[in-house]
Formats: C-alpha cells, sequence, structure tokens
C-alpha cells in the first residue's frame, strides 16, 4: 500500500487588496440662483439699461462764468500791450507834429517885435519852412493813423510854449527881445532838430524817413544862423 500523502494545499497567492476608494466627487461650482421669473440673471443684466457714462469735462454755469471772465481779462490785457506798442511807436510823430505848431505859432508872433533887419528876413524864411514842414508831415502823419484833431493831450500840454512866450514877452518890455528871441529861438530849433534825428533812427517808414531828412537837412543852416546872430541892442 502506498503511504498515505498529505493532503496538498494549493498555494495562496498574495493577499487580495479589497477595491480601491474611489474619489469624492469634485464639489461644483455655486450658481446663481434663477430669477424670481425663472430667467437667468445674467440675461437680465445684459439686457437691463446701463447707466449713462458720466462725461469726462462737466461745465457748471458758474464754471462756465469763470471761464468767460477769464478770456475777457486775457483780452483787455492783450489790447492794452498792443496799444502801448502801438502807442509808443505814434508817440515821437505826434510830439514833433506838435513841437512844428507850437514853434511856428511863436514865430509868427515874434515877427512883428524884431528891430533887426537881419533878424526879420531870417525870421520869415523860418516861418515860411515851417508853414511847408507842417503840410508836408500831414502825409506821414496820416500813414500812422495820426490826425492833429487826434493828437496826444499830454502830449500837447507838454509842448506848449506858453513859458517861452512869457519870457519874449518880458524881454521885449526890457528892450532886448532880438537878442533873447535869437537865443531862444536857436534852443528851440535845436530840440526840433534832435526830436527828428530820434524819430528817423526808430522809424522803419521809407517815406516818413525821406521826409524827415528833407526838414531836418534844410532846417539845420536856419538853426546856426539863430545862434550865430550878434544883436545890437
Amino acid at each position: 500500500m502506498y503511504p498515505t500523502q498529505p493532503p496538498q494545499v494549493p498555494p495562496q497567492g498574495p493577499p487580495q487588496q479589497p477595491f480601491p476608494p474611489q474619489a469624492p466627487a469634485p464639489t461644483p461650482y455655486p450658481t446663481q440662483p434663477p430669477s424670481p421669473s425663472g430667467v437667468p440673471v445674467d440675461y437680465l443684466n445684459q439686457i437691463a439699461p446701463q447707466a449713462p457714462k458720466r462725461p469726462m469735462f462737466t461745465f457748471g454755469i458758474k464754471q462756465l462764468l469763470m471761464i468767460g471772465a477769464a478770456l475777457v481779462i486775457l483780452v483787455i490785457i492783450l489790447a492794452v500791450v498792443v496799444g502801448s506798442i502801438t502807442g509808443g511807436k505814434k508817440e515821437p510823430l505826434e510830439r514833433l507834429s506838435t513841437r512844428l505848431t507850437a514853434t511856428q505859432s511863436v514865430v509868427s508872433a515874434a515877427q512883428p517885435n524884431l528891430k533887426s533887419s537881419e533878424l526879420r528876413s531870417l525870421n520869415s524864411n523860418l516861418n515860411l519852412y515851417m508853414t511847408n514842414t507842417n503840410r508836408d508831415i500831414a502825409e506821414p502823419l496820416k500813414a500812422a493813423g495820426i490826425t492833429t484833431k487826434n493828437l496826444s493831450k499830454s502830449i500837447v500840454a507838454s509842448e506848449s510854449t506858453t513859458a517861452l512866450s512869457a519870457r519874449l514877452e518880458d524881454a521885449r518890455l526890457n528892450a532886448v527881445f532880438d537878442r533873447t528871441y535869437a537865443r531862444e529861438m536857436a534852443y528851440q530849433l535845436g530840440t526840433l532838430m534832435t526830436l527828428m534825428n530820434q524819430t528817423y533812427k526808430t522809424t522803419s517808414s521809407t517815406s516818413l524817413k525821406t521826409f524827415l531828412k528833407t526838414a531836418y537837412d534844410n532846417l539845420k543852416p536856419t538853426q546856426e544862423s539863430f545862434a550865430n546872430f550878434n544883436a545890437a541892442d
């Protein structure tokens, strides 16, 4: 008899693992609750009227008034500046015209009081020169927008010959008129020539330069004659 065989035990494999745990389901994103009418809120937001955008610059009445006032002030300042520049260019010519007129009035008034025949002839020629020069200056004045009716009152006042006329009257009463008149007129014509020269240097007008040069050259011999006059009285 065969020996009794021990019962065969089948090999056991590795212990089986239980089913792997399932991954937890992801938490769903919250969704917007439906509106009471059942229409999604996003759709309602899209079709809802949008609030008007506020413009970048808004001006009220007060701001507009302030801007208007600033513009008016700016225009006034510009007008003053332009007027000053223009007036500065006109001033020498206005003064020259005024001085010519004032000087001629003294020349005309002095003629009957002159005793020296030489001085009477010289003064008569000067009076003719003044008449022609006052006539010829009218065109340069017009080109500069100046008329004898709108001359500056301050310039007219500063060119007054009242004090000169008073000195000449005293000289007449003291019987030294010729000597005094020759001296005073030499000085007056000298200032006139200086003003002509200054105006010539500052103006850019060709016609005015021509007038001034002619007037200066014609007056120079007369001024020198008055300066060199020796009265007998």
